[in-house]
């Protein structure tokens, strides 16, 4: 029978990136410009490889092609093939990130045989003061969205939320969205690396150039409507799971408690699972009786054919499960 999975992470240096997912998940050495910690991937010259048990060293493509749907499940695999769905990453935006927005699946498919990329943002902890943009405040057609680009007045058409620890987005594609200064998240997606870049705040590149731009590809995958929810409200069930998200790609809970706690599962809808240690630590029980510790910033992934079947939180803890 196969066994959860740990990941060895795969840092991504950027502009923009600080210190504090170093510190987050205690990784030595510590580095700075770290903006992106890709926990589980399946992107191209960036897939995740197992850093526990004896599939130590094997990849995530490697797992796929030997256990198929005993890892995904059956559902899973018809829908998705030989690609794992999900890609998880922890975000730390030192600096404002570029306004962006990603294609569906039409046109992902179409331009870049791709998925497309819907995703949504766990804010772990923010700066005081710290915002990020999603959605548009008010109606613009895709005429005054490119004169807004060259006229400098696109942030105006954008919401500014002011985030706090715990905040959450659904961020559909087609969403134009971008985090701010001082926003750590945690990041959950479609598996694609199709971003359109569409403002930049005139920054340039490492080399000294100015940043490549995407403003004609996005506009036909902007969804140009002005939505009152972009920021998901939801009441926390301390000792319990909440639904935070749920759309056809992923469902994701959050479990939480302020002191040692015990849930139980009912996992049988025959897909894998991820736990993701947003605080704290938990040891989770498979259906082979084996135990799993996760600590903050550790992120675990239980195959279709294994699932969890109870989750015991050690004191204050956050938990995110994905499925």
């Amino acid at each position: 029978m196969l066994y959860p999975f740990k990941f060895t992470p795969i840092l991504k240096e950027t502009i923009w990136g600080g210190d504090e997912i170093c510190r987050f998940k205690n990784l030595h050495p510590q580095r700075q410009g770290i903006g992106e910690s890709w926990e589980i991937s399946h992107i191209k010259d960036s897939v995740s490889i197992v850093a526990n048990g004896k599939l130590n060293g094997k990849s995530l493509e490697e797992l796929i092609e030997t256990y198929g749907e005993r890892l995904l499940g059956k559902t899973t695999l018809e829908t998705s093939g030989a690609t794992f769905p999900l890609l998880i990453k922890f975000i730390d935006a030192r600096d404002a990130l570029s306004v962006q927005v990603h294609p569906n699946d039409e046109l992902a498919q179409k331009r870049h045989h791709s998925f497309g990329k819907t995703e949504m943002w766990y804010v772990i902890k923010a700066a005081p003061g710290a915002y990020l943009y999603s959605g548009f405040s008010q109606v613009i057609t895709p005429e005054q969205y490119l004169k807004s680009l060259e006229d400098n007045t696109f942030l105006n058409y954008l919401q500014k939320h002011e985030v706090k620890s715990g905040d959450v987005f659904f961020l559909p594609a087609g969403r134009v969205h971008a985090l701010g200064a001082g926003c750590f998240i945690a990041e959950i997606q479609q598996t694609s690396n199709i971003t359109y870049r569409i403002y930049d705040y005139h920054r340039n590149d490492v080399q000294g150039n100015p940043r490549e731009l995407h403003m004609e590809l996005a506009k036909n995958a902007i969804d140009y409507r002005v939505y009152p929810d972009c920021k998901l409200s939801y009441t926390p069930k301390f000792g319990g799971i909440q639904t935070l998200v749920s759309c056809p790609y992923f469902t994701t809970y959050l479990i939480e408690s302020e002191q040692d706690a015990a849930i139980r599962f009912n996992d049988s809808n025959g897909s894998f699972s991820i736990y993701i240690c947003m605080e704290g630590k938990a040891r989770l029980t498979d259906n082979n009786e084996s135990q799993t510790e996760i600590r903050q910033g550790e992120t675990a992934l239980f195959p279709a054919e294994n699932p969890a079947t109870e989750i015991r939180l050690a004191g204050k803890s956050k938990i995110l499960q994905v499925r």
